[in-house]
């Protein structure tokens, strides 16, 4: 299936969709069974019947289910380096080999019917069955999987049942399609109900490690970046200068809206290879991986000053410009021979910090790693 067909079926947030794909491929007890049991009706079918048709088919079977069983132990081994696009292939290659097996099922029943073979096709359709009750467990994973794989499992056993004379088969193969339609408003709702609780895990979990006013990272997910960086990296300390007369002025929604511009601002000025949190109040925290010695301590001094020169700039708030400041602390650290605890380095930042709001704001100051003392940057 192209991925611009896919991509309607696709959930918007990564976390949730490959979450959704991890759980697809931990079908493997599921998959083995059916793939054991499928090889082994269809072999016993070829082998009774003599039939070329049941032994080419009975081959395909072997194969498919090979293959599934194969992608599943290379997936849950290679899961933790795949980047979100390939989370979409994979789950497009979980469809394919799900729709190929169904295929090689479907025509097992077709076959059966086609040589008029009651207790083959009675077998063939027990494996049918077996298999779409496997996949009803899938159902709330990714319906879209479940439903293309049924219909071109059930196709080739309804045009078989509609080709024969009798009326028992016609009706059986339109009851087939009753089926189908069954399985699919099932899927629906088993899936709706499915990712709403993953989406309130996830809401959840993002509220453990997020300010819920500005979207922001909070302590806990900063301690934890700062607890997984390993390589040399800048902690700068970030107040507003300012804020309280404005939030007094104009009132707390208007604290508010600001609070969340200024995130904004410092999101941007940070960029992805970096994190800006919200401790609190009026105080943010930066962390940024830097280059090793001057050339990291002047990366640090220019994302200091880049910060404090975007917070400058005019605030709109209900159509009113508003301009407030910022002071920062700044402090070089490397990552794996950092000097002192998490709650160290925060102090160290945070009297760099006051040094600068004692200064008089709007500017920047070092923690002096030797003695602990604060120098003016600029």
């Amino acid at each position: 299936m192209p991925f611009t067909m896919l991509s309607r079926f696709l959930h918007p947030d990564p976390r949730i969709r490959r979450e959704l794909v991890d759980l697809l491929y931990t079908s493997l007890p599921q998959v083995s069974a059916i793939g054991v049991t499928s090889v082994t009706g269809a072999a016993a079918l070829a082998a009774m019947s003599g039939d070329t048709g049941y032994a080419v088919i009975a081959f395909f079977i072997l194969v498919t289910a090979t293959a599934r069983v194969f992608s599943l132990f290379r997936y849950k081994s290679r899961a933790a380096l795949f980047s979100d696009a390939d989370v979409v292939r994979w789950e497009r290659l979980y469809g394919a080999g799900a729709s190929a097996f169904g295929l090689a099922l479907g025509m097992l029943s077709f076959r059966a019917l086609q040589l008029d073979d009651a207790p083959g096709a009675w077998i063939a359709f027990g494996l049918s069955m077996s298999f779409c009750v496997g996949m009803v467990s899938r159902a709330a994973i990714r319906p879209w999987i479940i439903l293309t794989t049924a219909a071109i499992l059930l196709m080739p056993t309804i045009v078989a049942g509609l080709l024969r004379p009798e009326i028992a088969y016609k009706l059986g193969a339109i009851m087939l399609v009753f089926f189908w339609l069954t399985l699919r408003e099932a899927s629906k709702h088993l899936s709706a109900a499915f990712v709403e609780r993953l989406e309130a895990k996830h809401r959840l979990a993002r509220q453990a490690t997020h300010d819920f006013l500005t979207g922001l990272p909070n302590r806990a997910a900063f301690f934890q970046a700062l607890a997984e960086t390993r390589e040399d990296f800048a902690i700068i300390a970030i107040d507003l200068d300012g804020f309280k007369p404005v939030n007094d002025r104009h009132g707390h929604h208007a604290g508010d809206d600001l609070l969340r511009q200024v995130a904004e601002r410092l999101s941007s000025c940070v960029g992805s290879s970096g994190l800006a949190a919200r401790f609190g109040g009026d105080e943010f925290m930066v962390l940024r991986p830097v280059g090793a010695g001057e050339a990291g301590r002047e990366d640090a001094l220019a994302l200091a000053r880049q910060a404090i020169l975007d917070l400058s700039m005019p605030f709109l708030l209900s159509n009113i410009p508003v301009r407030i400041g910022a002071s920062a602390g700044i402090l070089v650290s490397p990552g794996v021979t950092r000097a002192g605890s998490a709650s160290q380095l925060l102090e160290r930042v945070d009297r760099a910090l006051y040094a600068a709001k004692r200064a008089g704001g709007g500017r920047c100051a070092w923690s002096d790693e030797n003695a602990g003392l604060e120098r003016q940057a600029g």
